[in-house]
């Protein structure tokens, strides 16, 4: 199992929009690829020096193969559609590999 999180943090003036397109739309859309089986989206609970709302959303999927097909055929585009909040959130991309889950 591996574990494609993206960490964001976005600032205030777009953050009630960026929360409810997430929701509605991005998360959905992804979950709409198949290439992953859920998704949870969390708030990060500490105060950044540079100010914004960070946010962690965790895709869970089966494989590193299934992921990189994620980044061939969809990443780009699912990428593109943040376009109206571009320059108002910084995005970093981690893998995770799920060792144990109790």
């Amino acid at each position: 199992m591996i574990i494609y999180n993206v960490t964001i943090n976005v600032q205030e003036d777009i953050h009630d929009k960026w929360i409810k397109w997430m929701k509605e739309e991005h998360i959905p859309e992804m979950l709409d690829t198949k290439k992953f089986q859920k998704a949870l989206m969390t708030r990060v609970m500490v105060q950044e020096p540079m100010g914004g709302i960070t946010y962690s959303v965790q895709y869970t999927t089966e494989s590193k193969e299934m992921l990189e097909s994620y980044y061939n055929e969809d990443a780009d585009e699912m990428r593109s559609k943040s376009k109206p909040f571009e320059g108002k959130f910084v995005a970093f991309r981690t893998e995770l590999e799920v060792i144990s889950e109790q």
